[in-house]
């Protein structure tokens, strides 16, 4: 459950569904509201009986928590879950869904990919949502780097911890025909907002053509930005850039397979699993140091290069530095984002999430003490999607 689950999620939950039900286990996925996310260009569409979404005409702020409360509380009285794995306790789903565990005596998983010292919050405010979080079962992460953070605030005795639900079909992305690295392309994908960073990557680009300009920066992607990115590639005077705009999601394996390699500036990523995607079609990746998935998936010097994103002098010598590597050194960074991603795989996904399964079976529920419990009946958790493209 989650406040919505689109674009990534949708193959993810499919995966997870028959895994499981081969298992003998049911799943149902439940998003709460169908407007108001930042994925809205992908609607809800009710295709699967076991899928619902409880308010596919509303977003939050047009609801009463209260509303959402009976929604989510309906639904779950009508699913009857033996485990309820949900967001972050931050969101409704998260809260809702705690709170909905703890009443009917059931277990309780949370994913989550931000990391807590990314997340300024006052002394107060930190202490409450760590009392809270500390009556689930167990913490879903993307990977073990993200152990450090979150055990010094949620004991790992106490909780389970484990891994890799941040995954992409990687299928989707491979090509039988061995990449040349000959285009002479190196391709960015993403929404064209300013959390992306993408003037700054425009600026270090007029640095790389006037050094090297024997290769082409192409950037994927839409968003409300466009026509003024396009205005400064223009004033700057950039001959080697090409706006491909939005692109359909099954068109985009054949544009990352047609590249050299793939960059991501942005100012800040939970996660960023366009890196999964760009790694799995074979690609060298070039990333900013406040991409989270950069920490797990991205070795400097082995599958590409970390940058920080507002040292323009540094975002400058890394793409040189991979444009001017040779042929066969990129051929090896290559090898080496496919060996790294294999291992961020649906069938890793699904075995992580058996295995915790199976031991959650075996423990008994938590009862949370007088304060945690009055905590977590105050708590409706939010939604605020506001400035979510920015810093």
């Amino acid at each position: 459950m989650h406040n919505d689950l689109r674009v990534y999620w949708k193959r993810r939950l499919i995966y997870l569904r028959n895994f499981l039900k081969s298992k003998d286990i049911d799943l149902y996925a439940v998003e709460l509201f169908g407007k108001g996310s930042p994925y809205v260009f992908d609607p809800f569409n009710k295709t699967e009986p076991w899928w619902d979404c409880l308010f596919p005409d509303s977003s939050n702020n047009e609801l009463s928590k209260y509303q959402i409360k009976n929604r989510v509380f309906s639904k779950l009285n009508e699913i009857k879950p033996d485990i309820v794995i949900a967001g972050s306790i931050v969101f409704y789903s998260g809260a809702l869904g705690l709170r909905w565990a703890k009443r009917n005596k059931k277990k309780f998983i949370m994913f989550d990919d931000a990391k807590p010292s990314w997340v300024k919050r006052n002394f107060l405010v930190q202490g409450i949502k760590n009392l809270i979080t500390n009556q689930i079962d167990a913490l879903w992460l993307p990977s073990n780097e993200y152990d450090e953070e979150y055990s010094s605030l949620y004991s790992k005795k106490k909780l389970h911890y484990f891994y890799g639900y941040n995954c992409i079909d990687n299928q989707l992305f491979k090509f039988n025909d061995q990449k040349k690295f000959d285009n002479k392309k190196i391709i960015c994908v993403g929404r064209l907002v300013p959390k992306k960073n993408i003037r700054n990557l425009l600026s270090a680009w007029k640095f790389v053509e006037k050094n090297n300009d024997s290769n082409t920066l192409m950037i994927l992607g839409d968003g409300p930005l466009l026509e003024e990115l396009k205005s400064f590639a223009k004033s700057i005077k950039l001959s080697k850039v090409k706006f491909l705009g939005a692109v359909a999601n099954d068109k985009i394996p054949q544009y990352l397979y047609e590249a050299d390699a793939f960059i991501s500036p942005s100012l800040y990523e939970s996660w960023g699993l366009v890196v999964n995607e760009a790694m799995a079609a074979g690609l060298p990746v070039l990333l900013s140091n406040r991409i989270n998935a950069a920490s797990t998936l991205l070795k400097d010097g082995v599958n590409g290069y970390i940058f920080n994103p507002y040292d323009l002098g540094e975002m400058q010598q890394k793409l040189l530095d991979f444009i001017n590597l040779p042929h066969l050194a990129k051929k090896e960074m290559s090898a080496n984002s496919l060996k790294k991603i294999a291992a961020m795989s649906y069938e890793n996904m699904g075995d992580e999430l058996m295995t915790a399964l199976n031991l959650l079976k075996t423990k008994q529920n938590k009862k949370p003490g007088l304060v945690p419990y009055i905590a977590i009946n105050l708590w409706y958790g939010r939604y605020n999607t506001f400035g979510w493209d920015r810093v």
